[in-house]
């Protein structure tokens, strides 16, 4: 976690902030979200859950769907100069 993560995970607890810190650092590095827990090698859970002091255990908590992992996405996006893609977007694509 760097300087800036540290402000996105602070107001988190628990599952929340390791499955943040987990998607925060994943989308980083591959440009994409995670499907599921099972995407992360469990020494980058091991390491950002001693980051974040929250047992590493705690990941099955954290929910894959709904509300939260929404806003969870769109903090992430929102912090890495992010946006999803829209219709007009495909067509210029396309053009």
């Amino acid at each position: 976690m760097l300087d800036d993560d540290w402000e996105l995970v602070s107001n988190k607890s628990g599952a929340a902030r390791l499955g943040f810190g987990l998607m925060l650092k994943f989308f980083e590095l591959e440009a994409r979200f995670p499907r599921h827990g099972g995407e992360f090698p469990k020494a980058a859970v091991d390491y950002v859950a001693g980051q974040v002091k929250v047992e590493p255990g705690l990941l099955a908590d954290y929910q894959w769907t709904g509300s939260t992992i929404e806003y969870h996405r769109s903090q992430i996006r929102k912090a890495l100069g992010f946006r999803e893609s829209t219709r007009a977007d495909e067509d210029a694509l396309i053009d």
